[in-house]
């Protein structure tokens, strides 16, 4: 049983392993299954296994990937986005000129607004 548990951690070395948007995508390929067996529909039951499929697919894959930044980057992007969903007190704008995000309190009317990187202003209703 040691050789195997050895075996494996020599695998895994240098891979991405598991993270938040793994969990993510295991997750709806768990749902897309249970919705396939509830749902008797024959199209829908074919798409929806294609899809539960796809996604255990895609998350193997990514715990499996040695390109362990750009795995980093997605997830990083996916929980940058879960928090913007959360955040119900702010509004998210990007700058016209350089493109940096700005975060405003939500609820003020029209502000002006100052990017912070290039010192940019512009106006808009939060």
């Amino acid at each position: 049983m040691k050789r195997i548990g050895a075996w494996f951690r020599r695998f895994m070395q240098g891979r991405y392993g598991t993270d938040k948007l793994n969990i993510a995508i295991l997750t709806a390929g768990v749902i897309a299954c249970v919705l396939a067996m509830v749902l008797q529909l024959p199209v829908v039951n074919g798409l929806l296994t294609l899809l539960s499929y796809a996604c255990m697919v895609w998350a193997i894959f990514r715990m499996l990937s040695r390109q362990t930044y750009k795995r980093y980057e997605e997830n990083r992007k996916y929980l940058r986005f879960i928090e913007r969903i959360k955040d119900r007190s702010h509004r998210y704008y990007d700058c016209p000129r350089c493109r940096q995000t700005v975060r405003v309190p939500r609820g003020k009317g029209k502000i002006s607004i100052s990017c912070p990187k290039c010192k940019e202003k512009f106006i808009k209703k939060t």
